[in-house]
């Protein structure tokens, strides 16, 4: 097994990623689900937009080769490899909120919201500033007749990864979803790593 960074079950860190450098994320177990968030490191008011992302390369099925873009157009990174082939970038990451609506907890866990909110705190953001992630092996189906979202297990198999190569410097948070619906009702530990 590579050297790999690890992501505890149902925690979250953050880190920044310069331009040219690229980011290795490894479902080390399989069918774990990993929220992945961005800003411009210059300026924090450039954020990961699925929207402009989706628009643009006019498919919700992200993958090797797809451009990544900003709220302003520009692109924040593209996939330039891929041994899954199917993720999100419709669902926002879970959170307190998320399990107590979907779910009916009565507790809830803090979420992937909660554990970006944390990682990402000590470079200046606030919740507000967390917004939409690209949901990296997440299985998410849409139904062509009407339009109903369902989350299905993970695709992914034991040592899947992507990876992306910064076009811009970047700060990046990264989860290991806590979500039970995305993660197939078992939680597992993600692997990243930074290749110069």
């Amino acid at each position: 097994m590579e050297n790999l960074n690890i992501i505890n079950p149902r925690s979250g860190t953050a880190f920044k990623l310069k331009k040219g450098q690229r980011l290795k994320i490894v479902d080390i177990e399989g069918e774990q689900v990993s929220d992945l968030i961005c800003y411009n490191d210059q300026d924090h008011k450039e954020y990961l937009s699925p929207g402009r992302t989706i628009d643009y390369a006019e498919t919700i099925f992200l993958t090797k080769g797809h451009p990544f873009y900003s709220n302003r157009s520009n692109v924040m990174f593209h996939i330039i490899e891929d041994t899954c082939g199917r993720h999100d970038f419709l669902l926002t990451p879970c959170s307190k909120d998320t399990f107590r609506i979907i779910y009916g907890h009565q507790d809830p866990h803090r979420g992937c919201f909660g554990n970006l909110c944390e990682a990402l705190s000590g470079y200046g953001f606030d919740p507000d500033d967390i917004g939409p992630t690209f949901n990296v092996f997440m299985n998410v189906t849409v139904g062509s007749q009407d339009g109903r979202v369902e989350v299905l297990p993970p695709l992914s198999k034991a040592g899947d990864y992507i990876v992306i190569e910064a076009a811009m410097d970047l700060i990046v948070g990264l989860t290991a979803c806590s979500a039970e619906m995305s993660n197939n009702y078992s939680f597992k530990p993600i692997g990243y790593k930074i290749l110069d």
